[in-house]
């Protein structure tokens, strides 16, 4: 099976750390996102994973040059012009000569969604497409999805008012698509799918969707790529991985962080909750408390980076600075 995953956005959330790669190329726990995302596909019978490109494609390509990734065969599918998320799927699609059931997956959300039974649904429904949705607490940023008794789905709202959300179920990125899902997008053209391709199946009765009800984050923004991090340390997803990479320099305190290849954390420095990139230094007394600190970036002595803040790339923080829910440098916000 083949999987096309979308991969091609700008990473705008992601602001300063995206300046400079694509937001799937960020490490979670010292391996890139993109890296677990496929690893999943992987595991439940994908063995083509198709990428669906267009911000700084050469970023993935120079990380696998022999087109593999955990074991799964890679093909580049790179967008002439920005094509939204039904283009994209349909550019990549046609790129790849796929013709036959695949699956679609956004690169940005990590899940350990049971994507074997979504196929089985899939298949036992006779649906034109089939949607994995996630449950939660405030809908209103994501694409509401109400359905019938036997799944299918009865309208596809997009970030509707939290007040006005029919459900608090939400489109998860996963979906099972059938070939002729394709020839419903127009080609060359940004269409997209939450707005233009499901509403139409919708009004047709040929998309179902699924509650996969378990873990899933979309880590496209700083709290959510933090947390993605925190909860493979801390064992919320199963076994916990070890956060401090072997050959971080680590004379301070770490409480609940990752530490990248190559960091230095100086003695009487600590780092709590936090989140530093390889090659990055904190030093002597400085304090990086619920922040993202970002590759070779450097963090003056008794500096203090904290409650959100993050900082770019090669970014220098002055010493005895102290900055809270700020990002580094300012104008890539």
């Amino acid at each position: 099976m083949k999987a096309v995953v979308l991969v091609g956005g700008f990473g705008t959330r992601l602001l300063p750390l995206t300046l400079t790669r694509p937001k799937q190329m960020l490490p979670v726990v010292n391996r890139y996102m993109i890296e677990r995302v496929v690893e999943h596909l992987g595991a439940h019978g994908v063995d083509t994973v198709v990428l669906s490109l267009g911000y700084r494609p050469d970023a993935f390509v120079d990380a696998y040059p022999d087109s593999t990734c955990a074991g799964v065969r890679l093909h580049y599918a790179v967008e002439p012009t920005p094509l939204d998320t039904a283009g994209a799927i349909r550019f990549a699609a046609r790129h790849a000569g796929v013709d036959e059931r695949f699956l679609v997956v956004n690169g940005d959300v990590l899940t350990d969604l049971d994507i074997t039974a979504l196929l089985a649904v899939h298949e036992a429904s006779g649906a034109e497409g089939t949607i994995a949705l996630h449950r939660v607490e405030d809908p209103s940023a994501f694409g509401v999805v109400p359905t019938a008794s036997d799944g299918r789905v009865t309208a596809f709202i997009e970030k509707p008012p939290r007040d006005e959300a029919p459900t608090d179920l939400i489109n998860a990125g996963t979906y099972v698509l059938e070939p002729t899902v394709i020839e419903r997008i127009v080609p060359d053209i940004p269409v997209n799918v939450e707005r233009v391709t499901f509403p139409a199946m919708v009004l047709d009765g040929t998309l179902y969707a699924v509650d996969g009800d378990t873990y899933w984050i979309d880590a496209g923004t700083p709290a959510t790529y933090l947390a993605a991090n925190l909860d493979l340390i801390s064992g919320r997803r199963g076994r916990p991985e070890a956060g401090v990479h072997p050959s971080a320099s680590v004379s301070g305190r770490i409480d609940g962080a990752v530490i990248g290849a190559g960091v230095t954390v100086a003695a009487g420095a600590s780092v709590t909750r936090s989140v530093v990139l390889p090659g990055a230094v904190v030093r002597e007394g400085a304090v990086v408390c619920d922040a993202i600190v970002g590759a070779r970036a450097i963090v003056g002595s008794d500096a203090r980076v904290q409650d959100g803040s993050v900082i770019g790339d090669d970014t220098s923080i002055p010493a005895g600075t102290s900055l809270s829910g700020r990002r580094v440098p300012e104008a890539a916000t």
